[in-house]
C-alpha cells in the first residue's frame, strides 16, 4: 500500500510503501515517553521505498538496553515524530508513526508488544466519557463541559 505522510506543520513530507497487515501497537516505556502517549502504532516500510519528499527531519539516536541503537527522526519546528530506522543509508526499513501518515484510517493494529509495560487503564477506555470534539479549555486549567 502506498502512504504519504507529513509532520503537523507540513515542513516535512514523505512517501512510502507498506504493508497494511503489519501494523503494531507497541507499549514499551520508550514508546510512551518519545509518542508522549501510552502508546505509539507503527507500521514498518518495505526495503528502500521511503522517500522524504520536503524537510529534513533532526534525527535522535536512541540506544536500547539491547546495545541496538535507532534513530528517531521528528520535526524539529512542530515536535511531530515521524519514524524510526536503523542508523546508516541504504535500503532501510523505516518504522512509521502512524498518526503522522494521511491514510491513518487504513492502518488497523494487527498486534500489541511490550504489553508487560502497557498502562493498566487502557483496558477501561471504552467506559470513559466520551466528548466527540475539543470542550472549551479553561483558565483554570480543566475543561468546562458548558461550551
Amino acid at each position: 500500500m502506498k502512504v504519504d505522510g507529513a509532520c503537523h506543520c507540513r515542513r516535512i513530507r514523505y512517501e512510502a510503501e507498506v504493508d497494511p497487515a503489519r501494523v503494531v501497537i507497541c507499549h514499551c516505556t520508550d514508546c510512551q515517553t518519545l509518542s508522549g502517549s501510552a502508546f505509539r502504532t507503527v507500521v514498518p516500510t518495505r526495503p528502500g521505498s521511503f522517500v522524504l519528499r520536503s524537510g529534513a527531519p533532526r534525527i535522535y539516536v536512541k540506544q536500547a538496553d539491547s546495545g541496538n541503537e535507532r534513530e528517531q527522526a521528528f520535526c524539529s519546528d512542530c515536535g511531530t515524530p515521524l519514524y524510526s530506522a536503523p542508523p546508516g543509508t541504504g535500503a532501510r526499513v523505516f518504522g512509521l508513526r502512524v498518526g503522522s501518515i494521511r491514510q491513518r484510517d487504513q492502518l488497523l493494529p494487527t498486534e500489541q508488544i511490550w504489553c508487560r509495560s502497557a498502562q493498566g487503564w487502557l483496558a477501561d477506555l471504552p467506559a470513559i466519557r466520551r466528548t466527540e470534539t475539543q470542550p472549551v479549555f479553561s483558565p483554570r486549567g480543566g475543561f468546562d463541559r458548558r461550551s
